[in-house]
């Protein structure tokens, strides 16, 4: 499992210390950090831009967690296993001696290796989840909920409530402390606004741009049209809806193999 904290790490003040500082004539030779990310990196000659693409492995490519990272991150970033399909570096690594070749694949979430994020909020946010109403779109009470920090939007499992159709979560309301219930077909949109939009491997355009995009990492990028609004923002158009697009995600954008860019998904 990935989340939204994954690229909020990998901007982190952390890798601006990692990667040393800015070269200067007397120190021509920069400090580099390598990471195990399948994403790769190049300099675009003609702009002098420091370009993000993804990883030679689709399946396992992680562009979606580093669109936050800037120019000089980039430039002092090396991503060795960026070049290499899974299986052949499995094969390097076993050629190589390395005990951890034939390792499985994480799928939790790194910091919460058991999967009981709430239990990680309590313990270490101070959070205490409030039981409060499932509500339908018209405010009709459908059950009670543990809290809302204990549900995603899209979630069917785990709901306890009965109704004449599978009930999914489409949102929630902070002020009456409920989470919001409805049928698959409510969770469709086509737009989204997003804010803290880092234009990464290209600069802000003045003009909308066909991409495509997603807006979690294990979905499919979707064609749409981006456009730029003032205040570091964006506007996204979908040639077709998109299910469950939720408010601070991440939206990351794409040409071909370039990262555009991303955002913050807003409400």
């Amino acid at each position: 499992m990935w989340c939204w904290t994954c690229a909020i790490c990998s901007a982190s003040g952390s890798w601006t210390g990692l990667c040393g500082p800015t070269p200067t004539a007397a120190h021509p030779i920069p400090a580099l950090t390598a990471t195990g990310h399948y994403a790769r990196v190049r300099l675009d000659t003609p702009s002098g831009r420091w370009q993000l693409l993804r990883g030679a492995d689709r399946r396992k490519d992680q562009t979606y967690f580093l669109y936050q990272l800037t120019q000089h991150q980039l430039a002092h970033l090396l991503l060795p296993v960026g070049d290499y399909e899974k299986p052949a570096l499995r094969a390097l690594a076993a050629a190589n001696g390395l005990s951890n070749a034939q390792k499985a694949d994480s799928q939790d979430i790194c910091f919460v290796p058991d999967g009981d994020y709430v239990s990680f909020l309590r313990q270490y946010g101070g959070v205490e989840p409030v039981p409060g109403d499932f509500l339908d779109s018209e405010g009709r009470v459908l059950g009670r909920h543990r809290g809302m920090e204990c549900y995603t939007i899209g979630q069917r499992k785990g709901l306890g409530v009965s109704a004449n159709a599978p009930q999914y979560v489409l949102g929630k309301d902070p002020d009456r402390n409920a989470v919001i219930l409805g049928e698959d077909n409510r969770l469709y949109t086509r737009e989204l606004t997003a804010e803290r939009v880092n234009w990464l491997s290209v600069p802000e355009p003045d003009r909308p741009l066909s991409v495509t995009a997603k807006t979690r990492y294990s979905q499919r990028e979707a064609a749409a049209t981006v456009e730029p609004l003032p205040g570091g923002r964006i506007r996204m158009v979908f040639t077709e809806p998109q299910r469950a697009v939720t408010p601070g995600q991440a939206v990351v954008f794409y040409d071909g193999d370039l990262v555009l860019g991303g955002g913050t998904i807003c409400p």
